[in-house]
């Protein structure tokens, strides 16, 4: 069996390893053609990544001329323990205004760790001046390399 085999992780253990990141980091081309690289946080819903971001920003202006994105999330701070995720994605923005605030619900409520009308409130007003990002997975690598039990 391949290296690349025995570090794959299993789509259940993607699942859970998206779930327990707070930060993706989501590429975007350019006008120039180079990549744009930012971090975003996130919500995960059907297999696919929500976020929420700015409608005037630098990824939304490379997202309508180039609908699709590259993501990343990783974790581990030595070589044996490295692990993470890479997705191709197709990329939807999402517009109409109860939508955007749906999606930016999600992501706030994930990282506030609680729901209210103080929350709903600010994700409401906010949602006025952002649009909603669906990143749908087209291919997903991913590598865990505790798998090899410190074997290289």
């Amino acid at each position: 069996m391949s290296r690349r085999a025995l570090i794959t992780m299993t789509p259940d253990e993607v699942a859970a390893f998206l779930e327990e990141r707070r930060v993706v980091t989501v590429a975007t081309v350019g006008r120039g053609g180079r990549p744009h690289l930012v971090p975003l946080w996130f919500a995960v819903e059907d297999g696919d990544l929500l976020a929420w971001t700015y409608r005037a920003s630098q990824k939304v202006a490379n997202l309508r001329r180039t609908p699709e994105a590259t993501l990343q999330l990783e974790a581990g701070e030595s070589y044996e323990e490295l692990r993470g995720v890479t997705m191709e994605c197709d990329v939807r923005l999402v517009e109409e205004r109860a939508e955007v605030a749906r999606i930016g619900g999600a992501v706030a409520a994930r990282y506030a760790g609680q729901s209210g009308p103080e929350l709903d409130a600010f994700v409401t007003a906010q949602a006025v001046k952002r649009v909603g990002l669906r990143f749908t997975p087209t291919s997903v690598v991913s590598w865990d390399h505790r798998k090899l039990a410190g074997a290289y």
